[in-house]
């Protein structure tokens, strides 16, 4: 995990009372949710660009065509309506 930081946020004292009655009430503290919440608002960046990477990806590998057709806005929008 490497050193550690503090961080200094303010937050409104009924909130925070709410998160810390929460928090014991789940047997963990308040601290421990905001870091495990910061690991996954990190983390969500990472996973996101996995996705993308692997539809890309998909998509390159994929034998469909559509024989140079393309399609109009119309006819997407009732393709879509249709199902």
């Amino acid at each position: 995990r490497g050193a550690v930081a503090n961080l200094t946020i303010a937050v409104d004292d009924a909130l925070l009372r709410e998160a810390r009655l929460k928090a014991v009430a789940e047997g963990t503290s308040v601290n421990a949710v905001l870091r495990e919440r910061l690991e996954e608002y990190v983390e969500e960046r990472d996973r996101r660009r996995e996705a993308l990477a692997a539809i890309l990806e998909s998509a390159r590998k994929s034998t469909a065509r559509s024989g140079g057709r393309k399609w109009t806005r119309e006819e997407l929008y009732e393709r879509g309506r249709a199902r």
